[in-house]
């Protein structure tokens, strides 16, 4: 017997770890829940046996809604330490999870840097690294190199990666036939399809992926299957290559689950706000309960420089409706890299819309912080709103101007 169970390993044995028993105090839930949901793979506690910091959270529709944010050095922001600030003010702000997009450089210290430092859960996108870590043209690339990158980021401590495993050959032909309006704006689909291109070979993540599920579970590391074919634009919401993809990441998840690894499937980019309960439906029923993890949807594509609103209100929809963990969209989206401002922005956005579908479903305690708000202003509390409010700093601000 293997010395380390993954959590749904545990959980199907009837053991009850300590994540799940933090999870259910932060959730208002029964640690048998807990235990229950993991089994079943309705929930994923996304927490490397190698990431000893991590402050264990849940992601899963019955349990609050949780939020990542996208941070990581680039050719254009270099610098690690304005990065590691974003974080942590990222992770002081509520945001639950960090997911380290670097894309310059020597990745690994700012990698093991986060998975030493912060409690959040930390994911990654292997295929990102992929390049930098060799110094090699992407055609050079083997399927072993992929998936070595893969053991690289779970032996540093990652506690879910990014991969797109669902765009295959057959999808090339139909991304062709079909002409997509924005093809595919996924930075890692489109890193997998040119190098299938230039190859002539299978996508590696979906040829060797019984292979990976043994280095995930050896660390227990949660896959989140990537939407290589999200939409990027309205009119490629909901048509056949995003579908088509969709029913074998539902594939890959039952495969996942075999092998007693956690799952996350990743879902829509821009989608009309009529589309959007349609498709958490269908995801729910594809791929069996898993967590469903979305870019917004944003629901319009005309508003640059405000798209954090644009992807709050497909957010709180989505969630609503099933979704279980939101990726923050920043007023920067589409424009440039986001400041330290542009994050406070994107994380406030998807908090409320988070809160939002979390009172609209019910969830325990989910209204009480409403009830307390609402007591507060009939009081007159000044203070106790300011505490209360989701932006403190901004709440008071705005009161003192008013004077």
């Amino acid at each position: 017997m293997r010395a380390y169970m993954t959590q749904m390993e545990a959980a199907r044995k009837g053991i009850i770890t300590p994540q799940m028993k933090a999870v259910a105090a932060k959730e208002y839930r029964t640690e048998e829940e807990i235990r229950e949901w993991v089994a079943k793979g309705q929930v994923a506690i996304c927490a490397n046996r190698l990431h000893t910091c991590i402050d264990p959270n849940g992601v899963g529709s019955m349990l609050r809604t949780k939020i990542n944010v996208n941070l990581g050095v680039s050719r254009d922001c270099k610098d690690y330490e304005i990065e590691m600030q974003k974080v942590m003010a990222a992770v002081n702000m509520g945001a639950e999870a960090i997911m380290d997009l670097s894309s310059h450089g020597n990745t690994q210290p700012f990698r093991r840097r986060l998975t030493s430092e912060c409690p959040a859960m930390i994911g990654t996108v292997p295929v990102y690294d992929s390049v930098i870590h060799y110094q090699r043209d992407l055609a050079t690339l083997t399927a072993k190199d992929f998936i070595d990158v893969i053991r690289l980021h779970a032996e540093d401590g990652v506690d879910f990666v990014t991969l797109h495993c669902g765009i295959t050959r057959k999808t090339i032909e139909q991304i062709r036939k079909h002409k997509r309006k924005m093809n595919i704006v996924s930075r890692g689909g489109s890193l997998v399809f040119a190098w299938m291109s230039m190859t002539g070979e299978e996508n590696p993540f979906y040829e060797y992926f019984d292979e990976i599920l043994e280095i995930c579970r050896e660390y227990d590391v949660t896959i989140s299957l990537g939407d290589a074919c999200r939409p990027g634009c309205l009119a490629d919401g909901s048509d056949v290559c995003q579908i088509e993809e969709l029913v074998r990441l539902g594939e890959l998840t039952k495969r996942a689950w075999e092998k007693d690894v956690q799952v996350m499937v990743e879902g829509p980019g821009h989608m009309p706000l009529d589309q959007i309960r349609a498709n958490m439906e269908i995801q729910k029923t594809v791929c069996k309960g898993a967590p469903f993890y979305v870019l917004g949807p944003l629901v319009t594509d005309v508003a640059p420089g405000y798209d954090h609103i644009t992807s709050a209100i497909g957010g709180a929809i989505a969630a609503t409706y099933g979704a279980s963990f939101l990726c923050y969209v920043t007023p920067a989206e589409h424009l440039r890299l986001p400041t330290l401002e542009d994050v406070k922005e994107g994380i406030i956005a998807s908090k409320i819309a988070a809160h939002a579908a979390d009172v609209a479903k019910g969830l325990p305690g989910a209204k009480d912080w409403d009830y307390e708000m609402s007591e507060a202003r009939k009081n007159l509390d000044w203070e106790k709103q300011f505490e209360l409010a989701i932006d403190p700093e901004k709440a008071r601000r705005y009161r003192a101007e008013s004077r």
